[in-house]
C-alpha cells in the first residue's frame, strides 16, 4: 500500500527547533530513569517477596495496563492542551518507583507499579507528537533525540538503582525521588508557555483515526510482538539471568547498563539514518542483525565477548522505536496524538503480554533456553517489515 503522507506543509518545511527538542528529550530522560528501576531491583524483589518468574514477569505487565487508555489519552491530546501531563509525569513516576523497595507485599508492589504505569502513559502519548512538530523536516532525527533520552535513562537508571541499594538498602532508597519531583517543578516553568495545540478541526474519532493509519499500525503490531520476545527478555530478565549465573548484582546492573547504553547510540543513529535510507530499510537491517547477537551472547563464555554481544543487541533491538515513531507520525493523518496513542498501546501491551509469557516459559525451561527461543521468534518480525507502506524518498 502506498504511504499516506499527511504532514502539513508548515510542519515539513519548518526548521529543526533544537532547544525544544532537547527540552523534551531531557524530560524523557528524567522520567525513564525512574521507570528503569524495576529490572535491576527485580532479583532483590523476587527474594524479598518470594516470587516466581511468572509473578515477576507480571510486574512489567501491571505497568503496561494503563496503556489500554493510550488511544483515549491521544484523543484528548488532539483536542486539549495537555502539557501538564508531561510536567507531572516525572515527579509521579519518581514517587512511585522510589517506594517499591518499601513494598511489604506483592499487592502493594503491584499498586505502586500501576501508578507508575499511569504516569508513563500520560507522558509518552503527547511527547512524541510535540517532538514531531518541533523536528520540522528532520523527523527521524527528532525522534532519535527523544528516544536517546529514554535509552540513556535506561542505561543510567539501573546503575542509580543498584548504587542506592548498595548505599542505603532496598527499603531506604526512597530519597532518590527528590530529583524527579524537582524536575517536575522545573518543567512547569519551562513548559507552561508551550502549547500542545490541536491540528484537528473536529473532535477526533478513535475509529476514524485507526482506519486512517491501520495500514501502518497492523504490520507494526506484528513487528512489536516478535521483536518483543528479545526486547522483554533482555530488558526485564537480563539482571536476573546474570545474577543467577554469577551471584553478582553489580555485574547484573552493569550488563543492563551496557545493553541500554548501546541502545542510546542505536536510537540516536538509526532515526537519523532512516531519514536518509528509508524507514523500512533501517528496520530490516536492525531486526535482521539482532537475533544473531542474542545467539552469540548465549554461546560466548568470556564476559568481555558477552559485553560486545550486548552492545550489538542494544544497538539493534533498541534502535527500532524512533524509526517506528516516525513512521506512525508520517501516517497519522489529522489526529497524530490519537494514532500515537494506538501505537503506544500496542507497543506496551505487546511487551507486557510477551514478558509474562517469557517468564512463564523460563519457569519451565530456564532463562537460557528461553533466550534461545526469543532469538528465533525475533526473526519472525522480518516479514511484517515488507508490509509497511513504501515511503517517499527522503531529500
Amino acid at each position: 500500500m502506498a504511504s499516506q503522507q499527511h504532514s502539513s506543509p508548515d510542519l515539513v518545511s519548518s526548521p529543526f527547533q533544537l532547544p525544544k527538542v532537547l527540552l523534551l528529550s531531557f524530560s524523557h530522560f528524567i522520567h525513564d530513569v525512574y521507570s528503569s528501576f524495576l529490572a535491576p531491583l527485580l532479583p532483590l524483589l523476587i527474594e524479598k517477596l518470594s516470587l516466581n518468574l511468572t509473578q515477576a514477569g507480571f510486574l512489567t505487565t501491571i505497568i503496561q495496563i494503563p496503556a489500554l487508555a493510550n488511544p483515549y489519552l491521544g484523543s484528548l491530546a488532539d483536542k486539549l492542551n495537555v502539557r501538564y501531563f508531561i510536567i507531572i509525569a516525572p515527579g509521579l513516576t519518581a514517587l512511585s518507583m522510589s517506594l517499591i523497595g518499601m513494598a511489604s507485599s506483592y499487592a502493594s508492589l503491584l499498586l505502586l507499579l500501576f501508578v507508575s504505569g499511569c504516569s508513563t502513559a500520560i507522558f509518552h502519548v503527547p511527547a512524541p507528537v510535540l517532538i514531531y512538530r518541533f523536528a520540522g523536516s528532520r523527523k527521524g532525527l527528532g525522534m532519535s533525540f527523544y528516544m536517546t533520552g529514554g535509552e540513556l535513562a535506561r542505561a543510567v537508571g539501573p546503575l542509580i538503582a543498584v548504587a542506592a541499594v548498595s548505599l542505603v538498602g532496598l527499603e531506604n532508597m526512597y530519597p532518590v525521588m527528590v530529583i524527579g519531583l524537582l524536575t517536575s517543578f522545573i518543567l512547569y516553568y519551562q513548559f507552561k508557555n508551550i502549547p500542545v495545540h490541536t491540528v484537528s478541526k473536529e473532535p477526533p474519532s478513535l475509529r476514524k483515526a485507526w482506519a486512517s493509519a491501520s495500514h501502518v499500525l497492523q504490520p507494526i503490531t506484528g513487528i512489536l510482538v516478535f521483536r518483543g520476545f528479545m526486547h522483554a527478555s533482555i530488558g526485564t530478565f537480563l539482571p536476573t539471568f546474570i545474577n543467577q549465573n554469577t551471584a553478582n548484582l553489580w555485574l547484573a546492573g552493569i550488563s543492563l547498563a551496557i545493553y541500554e547504553t548501546s541502545g542510546v547510540v542505536g536510537a540516536l543513529t538509526c532515526g537519523h539514518l532512516s531519514d536518509k535510507i528509508g524507514r523500512r530499510t533501517t528496520l530490516l537491517l536492525s531486526l535482521l542483525l539482532a537475533p544473531p547477537f542474542l545467539f552469540l551472547f548465549l554461546w560466548m563464555k568470556s564476559i568481555w565477548l558477552q559485553a560486545l554481544c550486548l552492545i550489538g543487541l542494544g544497538f539493534t533491538v533498541l534502535s527500532t522505536t524512533p524509526v517506528m515513531l516516525a513512521l506512525v507520525q508520517e501516517n497519522a493523518g489529522d489526529n497524530p496524538a490519537t494514532v500515537n496513542g494506538f501505537f503506544m498501546m500496542i507497543s506496551f501491551l505487546a511487551r507486557s503480554a510477551v514478558v509474562v509469557l517469557v517468564g512463564a516459559i523460563a519457569d519451565f525451561i530456564g532463562l537460557g533456553n528461553t533466550y534461545y527461543l526469543s532469538a528465533g521468534l525475533g526473526l519472525l518480525a522480518l516479514p511484517f517489515i515488507f508490509s509497511l507502506p513504501k515511503e517517499q524518498t527522503q531529500k
